[in-house]
């Protein structure tokens, strides 16, 4: 092979690398990925506060106006899971998990002779405290957080209206019923004292003032 052929084939060589380095050069400047200043993927952050998130509690109503409205057959049913460690029929002897609560609502604490109950109940019986309505309201909300020493394991009832439902529905289950608490009245606040109207004017003055005590008018006064 003379030395123009060889050239020949050289030359071409040569275009052809120059040529896929043109090609390289042109397509890495059109399609280059953006590169993130930090590496890594952006996780979902948490919502800000007031912007989706868990919803604002229900405001909850007085125990008066929960009691007024309460179903005492949708108590029933809530304290269905109450009958594992309580009776409720009159005469029924307590568990051993739980006293009797027929007549629960205004009983004395640690009033049952059958049941041994915590320390902590027995000396609120000792200090002749009383199953309310608002204790037993508190108390099923969670037990262990009302009374710290409390046998009851029961996790609590967080919804009031349940608690009101179940709250009448024990309010049956007594021969003389508590009566039902009353809204405490708000005083009215006390009324502002009305002005007294100004003076009328006439001929666009003031009207003359009433003189003080020991002197005279203005039109009266001593001539010097």
């Amino acid at each position: 092979m003379d030395s123009f052929e060889f050239n020949k084939i050289a030359g071409g060589v040569l275009g052809t690398l120059l040529f896929v380095m043109a090609l390289s050069v042109v397509s890495g400047g059109l399609f280059t990925p953006a590169k993130p200043a930090i590496p890594g993927y952006d996780l979902p952050s948490a919502a800000p506060e007031g912007k989706g998130g868990a919803p604002a509690p229900e405001p909850t109503l007085p125990l008066p106006e929960l009691l007024a409205k309460a179903d005492p057959a949708s108590g029933k049913k809530d304290a269905t899971i109450c009958t594992t460690c309580h009776s409720f029929g009159k005469g029924e002897p307590s568990k051993t998990t739980g006293p009797n609560l027929y007549g629960v609502v205004g009983r004395v604490h640690a009033a049952d002779k059958d049941f041994d109950y915590s320390q902590a109940n027995r000396d609120l019986g000792a200090k002749g405290e009383k199953w309310t309505y608002d204790a037993i309201f508190n108390f099923i909300k969670g037990p262990r957080d009302y009374m710290p020493g409390t046998k009851m394991t029961y996790a609590g009832m967080p919804k009031a209206e349940d608690r009101a439902n179940v709250l009448a529905y024990l309010r049956t289950l007594s021969d003389n019923p508590e009566p039902l608490p009353t809204a405490t009245a708000q005083a009215a606040p006390a009324a502002t004292p009305a002005k007294e109207p100004a003076a009328p004017v006439k001929g666009g003055q003031e009207a003359p003032k009433e003189p003080e005590q020991g002197q005279q008018p203005a039109s009266e006064a001593p001539k010097q």
